[in-house]
């Protein structure tokens, strides 16, 4: 056994663990941090948005120093039926600020980058170990992990869960339950390497802008889920994501679905010419607020993906990750500063703290919507989509026909599809849900 000891122990190093280990490394802890790959994101070859505000709290400089793509301009929402999309969106010249909001980036450089600042800040990192178990005394309270190593039990006062929403050591020790399948996307990704030119040229944009793109409607087949597409610096990412629970009911496949995105004839002239290098799929926290697991305990506590905390309708997960390590980090490292033990008790600030942060409040906000989506994903994904494209369809198209039909004819087929009281439900249902 490694006789070392440590005062936390850090489980991944993904967004949530190096924003965690960082900041107890910063006040001066003791801090070690597995991670299962070869390097912090070796796994991880998406792109991705990150978000300034939570990331300058961290890295106040990283603005300077991290591999950024493009700072994002322009956001657009996109509902699609399978030959045409009706589409708004937002375009400001004030994110052309000193200080950009938010970027894309390439999750697989920028975790090396992130876990370099751990590095510099004094945290001990090893890669390609594996943590099998946790290790309890005989009170039950976790006293560290047993890893893949040779003598691979280490100690340590915590120990943090930042394993991700797949992570099975938390569910093996009976801390939390395995994420039910109607709480889990599987989304795949492909990178669409352009020349740095085309890709401006095709979305409008000049020396770093960048431009996202989401996308939901017929592209899901019904299923509740979503596409994307990030303008990065030299390439594109573009992806799509249903829950799993959906994947299993209807038959269809990731890939599948994938496939036929990006051949959508909105899509296919973004891509055209493109080459694919890379391509990856990833599980991602759906559930919100009622999916939120028990975040703390005698010795240990848990950030990010692994906890559920994933807002699905504002597209937001590496913001709530970075913050939830964060928070976890100061509420350890002050039960640390007083000398006390870390129990139950003690960590129970870090909840405390979260449930005051924006994370907790954004996802009890939109607590019944998943839920909703899911129940009415026929509805919400294929019917209404299909609905109002014919209906701007017949609003702009010009033939002859008197617009007093026109739009009748528009009423009718929203009446036909899903009846006055059906009409009627669902605007009551999503605005309930919404408030």
């Amino acid at each position: 056994m490694i006789e070392e000891r440590f005062d936390a122990i850090v489980v991944g190093a993904g967004m949530a663990g190096n924003a965690a280990a960082l900041t107890m490394a910063k006040h001066g802890m003791k801090v070690l941090q597995l991670e299962r790959g070869e390097y912090p994101g070796s796994k991880n070859v998406q792109g991705a948005i990150l978000y300034a505000d939570m990331m300058e709290k961290l890295v106040p400089e990283f603005r300077e120093e991290a591999p950024l793509e493009r700072h994002l301009i322009e956001q657009r929402f996109w509902m699609m039926d399978d030959r045409s999309h009706v589409g708004m969106h937002f375009r400001s010249e004030d994110f052309n600020e000193e200080r950009p909001n938010r970027y894309t980036i390439i999750r697989a450089q920028f975790d090396k980058w992130f876990s370099s600042k751990v590095r510099e800040a004094g945290a001990t990192v090893l890669c390609e170990t594996t943590v099998t178990e946790l290790v309890r005394d005989d009170r039950g309270r976790v006293i560290g992990v047993r890893t893949d190593r040779r003598d691979g039990e280490i100690h340590a006062d915590v120990v943090v869960l930042a394993e991700g929403v797949n992570g099975l050591l938390g569910t093996r020790a009976g801390l939390r339950d395995r994420p039910a399948p109607d709480s889990v996307a599987l989304a795949v990704k492909e990178m669409h390497f352009l020349p740095r030119e085309t890709i401006e040229a095709r979305f409008n944009l000049k020396g770093d802008e960048g431009v996202v793109i989401e996308a939901a409607g017929t592209i899901s087949r019904g299923m509740t889920g979503m596409g994307f597409i990030y303008a990065n610096k030299e390439c594109i990412s573009l992806g799509i994501g249903c829950l799993v629970t959906d994947f299993q009911r209807t038959g269809q496949t990731p890939y599948g679905l994938l496939d036929q995105f990006k051949r959508h004839p909105s899509v296919s002239p973004l891509i055209a010419g493109s080459e694919v290098k890379e391509y990856s799929a990833h599980l991602i926290p759906e559930g919100g607020y009622k999916s939120i697991p028990q975040l703390y305990g005698e010795g240990w506590v848990v950030v990010g993906d692994a906890a559920q905390l994933n807002n699905a309708i504002h597209r937001e997960g590496s913001n709530l990750a970075m913050t939830s390590g964060r928070i976890a980090a100061e509420a350890i490292s002050l039960v640390k500063a007083r000398g006390e033990p870390m129990n139950a008790t003690n960590l129970s600030i870090y909840k405390k703290r979260l449930d005051d942060s924006f994370v907790i409040k954004d996802l009890k906000k939109y607590k019944d919507l998943p839920p909703l989506m899911h129940t009415h994903s026929q509805n919400f994904f294929l019917t209404y989509p299909q609905l109002i494209s014919k209906a701007m369809q017949n609003f702009v198209r010009i033939d002859g026909t008197p617009k007093a039909e026109k739009e009748k004819a528009t009423l009718q087929s929203f009446v036909k599809a899903r009846s006055w009281t059906g009409l009627l439900g669902d605007v009551y249902r999503f605005a309930r849900a919404w408030r």
